[in-house]
């Protein structure tokens, strides 16, 4: 099954953080065997704007670090396409201001995939399936 990972869930899977929930972790497994599991483009600057804002410590300098989480295997990078772009702004109301959910969202929905995370507000939002 293909699905597509909110930024912390990418960062946690990648890191092997115990944040991730075991569900998370399993779906994540059996996706990524088929070249099925996807982030958003827009993930890439939500990590360097974190690290930027010391609210996210990696365990190595943010270049080397994006070259390996952005190569693992089974990961696809979505590009952030018109489509997807005009969804962002357009997403069924009511949707909260942060412009990186937004573009997550809109790639999930875009792709057709669940999207994985714990993000309550984007779990309570019903026009995007997710899983945690």
């Amino acid at each position: 099954m293909p699905i597509f990972l909110d930024t912390h869930a990418w960062v946690w899977w990648v890191t092997a953080d115990r944040r991730l929930s075991r569900r998370a972790s399993a779906i994540i497994r059996r996706s990524v065997r088929h070249d099925s599991v996807w982030i958003s483009v827009i993930s890439i600057w939500e990590v360097a704007k974190k690290v930027e804002k010391k609210q996210l410590v990696l365990d190595r300098p943010l270049r080397q670090w994006m070259d390996h989480a952005t190569t693992v295997p089974g990961l696809v990078l979505a590009e952030l396409v018109p489509p997807i772009l005009i969804e962002s702004c357009e997403l069924p109301q009511p949707f909260h201001g942060d412009p990186a959910d937004q573009m997550i969202v809109a790639s999930a929905r875009h792709h057709r995939t669940p999207l994985v995370t714990r993000d309550r507000k984007l779990r309570e939002y019903p026009h995007v399936q997710t899983i945690w």
